[in-house]
């Protein structure tokens, strides 16, 4: 069963990869909103899988985020998920999604992951190359 209120949190230090220069989403050498979205889905995902039985994954359906403050490179960062909701079939897991660096907040959001059988999952996208 999984558990509203259980939270995970990720951290690592800005580097240049991991800049929205790098990535194309800016022109300057500061953390990339995909970067911080991406750590935000990985929170989530980390938070959930303990939940999941064998043969069972998550996938990102949705994802409603702000980046409200930069971040130079060598900062840590940190982003944290909390599970908020599971619906009612216990398949979409609703999320509260936060992240900042070493001298405060610098993103803020929700996000939500629908519970999936890996190979089914797989099967269906893999068929798309067949039609």
């Amino acid at each position: 069963m999984i558990v509203i209120g259980t939270k995970c949190r990720l951290e690592q230090t800005v580097t240049q990869e991991l800049t929205a220069e790098a990535v194309g989403s800016g022109a300057l050498p500061v953390f990339g909103t995909p970067f911080m979205a991406a750590m935000m889905e990985n929170a989530a995902l980390t938070c959930l899988q303990s939940f999941l039985e064998e043969g069972q994954g998550s996938v990102g359906i949705h994802l409603d985020i702000r980046h409200d403050a930069p971040t130079p490179i060598g900062m840590k960062v940190f982003a944290e998920a909390e599970i908020t909701a599971v619906s009612e079939n216990g398949r979409m897991v609703d999320f509260q999604v936060s992240a900042w660096d070493e001298k405060g907040p610098i993103g803020t959001g929700t996000h939500t992951r629908a519970i999936i059988g890996n190979e089914r999952f797989l099967a269906k996208c893999n068929s798309k190359l067949n039609d």
